[in-house]
């Protein structure tokens, strides 16, 4: 009789504590009332968004509907108050930035090729001494020597300048930009009886210049003269060396010239 009670107690024992390992091993209780909190939440949220997005969409309608009837400009848009006038605020497009550089790009293209192409012309002619060009703030500068085209005091083209100008025209009747022709002369006054003063020689060389071009295809409402005497030096006028660098004659291709030029034809 004991051994069965004894038995009888070790079965309850077993079954006790297996529930209790069941216990343990599984959630916690009050992970069921918290999972079904969390749900709840859920639902109600998205309740919330789907009556706010129904909001926005019925406001819209009514909007339309209302500037059906009244006009486009009788309604409010959503967010700006009644009576507040919204003007655009100014700022530069990016389109006009584009073609800002654009522009720029191709008036530095084009001042290179018009170096270049005067560059081959001197090497050809083997004048590295007499005729330079450079490419500066100004625009693009073809320089020539005195003693390449003229003699001492005078007016006349040498037979050699007039062989380097005509070379120049083929290159130069080509552009159809605006160009200056600007003689100048060192600080020694002039003794003549035709030329006053360094002025008048200056100028005198400079359309000389000009007038040949024109006879050579450059066009002639392309292209002034211009005289500087001896107010633009280059080098001192106080050795030999500095004043024959003096005595030029500059062919100036002007940046605001080609500018121009390249505006007119972008926008067309």
């Amino acid at each position: 009789m004991a051994e069965n009670d004894e038995a009888s107690d070790s079965g309850k024992k077993k079954v006790v504590k297996q529930e209790i390992i069941n216990v343990t091993e599984g959630a916690p209780a009050w992970m069921a009332t918290f999972a079904d909190l969390v749900t709840l939440l859920m639902c109600f949220f998205v309740l919330l968004f789907a009556m706010s997005t129904t909001q926005q969409e019925t406001y819209k309608e009514l909007v339309k509907s209302l500037r059906s009837a009244l006009g486009s400009q009788a309604v409010p848009e959503s967010g700006t108050r009644e009576g507040l006038i919204m003007r655009p605020v100014p700022s530069e497009k990016k389109d006009d930035r584009q073609s800002i550089d654009e522009l720029g790009g191709m008036i530095e293209k084009e001042m290179d090729d018009i170096v270049s192409e005067i560059r081959e012309l001197v090497l050809f002619n083997k004048l590295g001494g007499e005729v330079s060009v450079t490419k500066t703030q100004v625009g693009v500068v073809i320089t020539m020597s005195d003693l390449l085209l003229f003699s001492a005091g005078d007016t006349q083209l040498s037979p050699k300048g007039l062989e380097i100008l005509e070379k120049l025209a083929t290159v130069l009747s080509r552009l159809a930009y605006h160009v200056k022709i600007r003689g100048h002369t060192d600080s020694e006054p002039i003794t003549s009886s035709v030329y006053p003063s360094n002025w008048e020689l200056s100028s005198a060389r400079a359309s000389t210049v000009a007038r040949l071009l024109v006879a050579y295809g450059v066009s002639p409402f392309y292209i002034s003269a211009e005289g500087y005497a001896q107010y633009h030096p280059v080098a001192t006028n106080d050795t030999a060396q500095g004043r024959a660098r003096n005595r030029r004659v500059e062919i100036v291709y002007e940046r605001d010239s080609i500018a121009r030029q390249f505006e007119d034809m972008y926008k067309k």
